[in-house]
């Protein structure tokens, strides 16, 4: 079948993850990880006496269990059953509107420092919008989809997009068939007539080809291989993506 969509993983595809943290240096802001840390403590803290030391041992504990659901069982927790658990762990509990708070906060930390895009990207996206739809299939960590599309909204990115499939709304994660489902649905489209690019093996390449899409390995942030890639095809330069994209669909016609 003919191409008639490209669907794009967000993190280190079309964002740069972590980039955003050299401008909250200067803005005198901590890194996330720690920035995370610090609210769950400094929150804990004003209720009853509690040591960081035991906040870190926790959240390295909850950090374990989410990391085992995510590759070993696709799934990724929301903000707020991250936050069930790492109270869980502690034996604490919080007022439902200070917990709502401090969730909030987690899910919006990206806002307050923007990731960078990726080189290229923005001019490939609008290279390819008109004659191919474009859609968004993206886990979730901490950034929710609500996050993901201000994001997107704000580099003036959001309406190139006509589906978005993001983990913590599927309620599964790639390589889950589910990911790319959702984006072929909302694409009103079958998983044969869509290409995913990304940046990882096995969630971007093995993932879609095993529904049937074909798959670009994107190298332009990170190149991940270690050995040969299952990919249609490489990019290690958005200014190539368009014309990969074509020649690809005129194997099909």
């Amino acid at each position: 079948m003919s191409i008639r969509a490209v669907t794009f993983d967000l993190w280190d595809t079309v964002l740069v993850d972590d980039s955003d943290e050299t401008e909250r240096r200067k803005k005198g802001l901590l890194p996330k990880p720690q920035q995370r840390r610090r609210l769950v403590f400094e929150l804990l803290k004003k209720h009853a006496p509690i040591l960081k030391e035991e906040v870190d041992a926790a959240c390295d504990a909850v950090d374990r269990a989410f990391n085992h659901d995510w590759h070993e069982n696709n799934l990724t927790w929301t903000v707020a059953r991250r936050m069930d658990r790492l109270l869980a762990v502690l034996k604490r509990k919080l007022p439902q509107d200070e917990l709502a708070e401090l969730v909030r906060r987690h899910e919006e930390m990206e806002l307050a420092a923007r990731p960078d895009l990726a080189p290229g990207v923005r001019e490939a996206l609008h290279a390819l919008h008109g004659r191919y739809r474009l859609g968004v299939i993206s886990d979730t960590i901490f950034s929710p989809g609500r996050t993901l599309r201000r994001i997107l909204e704000e580099e003036d990115l959001l309406g190139l997009f006509e589906a978005f499939a993001f983990s913590d709304e599927v309620g599964a994660s790639k390589p889950d068939r589910k990911m790319f489902d959702a984006a072929a649905n909302q694409l009103g489209i079958k998983p044969e007539q869509m290409l995913h690019v990304g940046d990882r093996e096995k969630n971007d390449v093995e993932g879609p080809q095993a529904v049937g899409a074909r798959a670009v390995l994107v190298t332009v942030v990170k190149d991940r291989r270690s050995g040969p890639s299952k990919a249609d095809a490489v990019c290690a330069d958005y200014r190539e993506l368009p014309r990969l994209v074509d020649e690809l669909n005129a194997g099909e016609e």
